[in-house]
């Protein structure tokens, strides 16, 4: 028989699973509000201790307190992942999840580097706790508007992959043409201009307008060129923009046509433009 004490401690177990459970996952009470933000908070401070690690002069000052406060995360979050694991209903969907994985990711690395040598470059993948932001912010919900945007580069690939084979050609002939005048014709020879790969590779960065400016040609008809390279530069960022902007609005038009329902017939899949029910002929409504 039973004992009835043995089954009050499990149903009490339970609801404390249950509620744990809401408020780590959910959102719809203050305490997993409040969870959330400290959360947050949380995943904020451990990140801007990852970056301040990196400064060299920061990190050898403050190595002690650093070092304090990644171990400090590292604990809490550790906790927090177990007690993920435990109120969790099936677990190995949670473990194989993508935020399963990031969890274990944001605390794997500090652990590895207690154990082996030599895997300090391991810390940057802690970097990845910004990930979790996601789910704090509880963004899964837009991925409806994420799937739009990737829709549309997607139906862009083709005049987008076009385009580019047309860049790649105009940065290498541009390059080639930049070497003979800078660095075959100019005398002494530009410096910078010593080959075509480097020629290319300035081409590239004067045509996407980044002009890190340590290679500057000399001669008036490299100026000219350099010149013509600028303009192209900026009707190339116009280019794929206005590409997918077109394919994006298709998108946008192909969901709104699909929530068109007739309150007649229900037919669905009527033109975005359209006044009157391609079915029956009744006016519909107008498009939101």
């Amino acid at each position: 028989m039973d004992n009835p004490k043995t089954r009050a401690g499990e149903h009490t177990g339970n609801q404390l699973k249950e509620q744990i459970w809401r408020t780590i996952f959910l959102s719809d009470t203050p305490a997993s509000k409040t969870f959330d933000v400290i959360l947050l908070w949380m995943i904020t401070a451990s990140v801007g201790v990852i970056m301040l690690e990196s400064v060299d002069k920061i990190a050898a000052e403050y190595a002690g307190l650093l070092h304090a406060l990644e171990w400090g995360f590292t604990i809490l979050f550790t906790i927090e992942y177990a007690i993920r694991i435990w109120v969790v209903r099936k677990k190995l969907r949670y473990l194989f999840s993508f935020f399963g994985i990031v969890d274990l990711l944001s605390i794997l690395p500090t652990y590895l580097m207690l154990i082996f040598a030599n895997t300090q470059f391991l810390a940057v993948i802690r970097i990845l706790r910004l990930l979790r932001m996601f789910r704090v912010l509880k963004m899964a919900r837009h991925m409806g508007e994420a799937n739009v945007l990737w829709n549309a580069l997607r139906a862009s690939r083709a005049k987008i992959t076009v385009f580019m084979f047309g860049v790649v050609a105009i940065t290498t002939i541009l390059g080639t043409v930049m070497y003979v005048v800078e660095g075959e014709l100019a005398v002494p020879p530009t410096k910078g201009f010593n080959s075509i790969p480097a020629s290319i590779y300035w081409a590239i960065v004067t045509i996407a307008t980044v002009g890190y400016g340590n290679v500057v040609p000399v001669t008036v008809v490299g100026k000219m060129i350099t010149t013509v390279i600028i303009l192209i530069g900026y009707a190339i960022i116009a280019v794929p923009t206005g590409i997918v902007t077109a394919e994006l609005n298709q998108e946008l038009n192909s969901i709104r046509m699909d929530r068109r329902e007739c309150d007649e017939c229900g037919i669905r899949g009527h033109d975005p433009k359209a006044r009157f029910c391609k079915g029956c002929g009744k006016k519909l409504s107008a498009v939101a």
